[in-house]
């Protein structure tokens, strides 16, 4: 029997850490997945789906993720059941057991305005003109 889940979606309010009585780290977030078709009113819904990622993929979340985040969520669908007064209450979760950053909320500033892209430079007189600029790589650090 294969239990595969993968989503990819928005972040619906910030990740909270905790820790279970043991000291394992836990989080639970609630992705909004859009739908790839138009309802009757040419809208796209979404779903909400509610992910529980633990250790180093909670803590990771926790901080580095905010609402709005863009995440892609691979692991396993689960259903467990509690009782409510007098009333059994099922849950269906996603347990994650991988989790990617994708991408941020886009962050709009009103205070100040935004810079105009700079023109790219004339070509030197020692470089053809079919040939490209040559541009310093950087190394940029990835995250964990």
């Amino acid at each position: 029997m294969i239990n595969q889940v993968t989503l990819v979606g928005r972040l619906t309010k910030d990740p909270e850490l905790k820790t279970t009585s043991d000291g394992t780290p836990v989080t639970q977030v609630t992705l909004a997945v859009s739908r790839n078709f138009r309802n009757q009113n040419g809208e796209i819904e979404a779903d909400f789906v509610l992910c529980t990622l633990w250790r180093k993929a909670a803590e990771n979340t926790a901080q580095y993720c905010r609402k709005g985040s863009v995440v892609g969520v691979t692991g396993r669908l689960h259903t467990r059941n509690y009782e409510k007064e007098g009333k059994r209450v099922y849950i269906t979760e996603v347990i994650g057991e991988q989790i990617r950053f994708l991408g941020a909320k886009p962050h709009v500033d009103n205070s100040s305005p935004s810079p105009s892209p700079t023109p790219a430079p004339a070509p030197s007189q020692t470089q053809s003109p079919n040939s490209e600029p040559r541009e310093k790589k950087e190394e940029v650090p990835v995250g964990s």
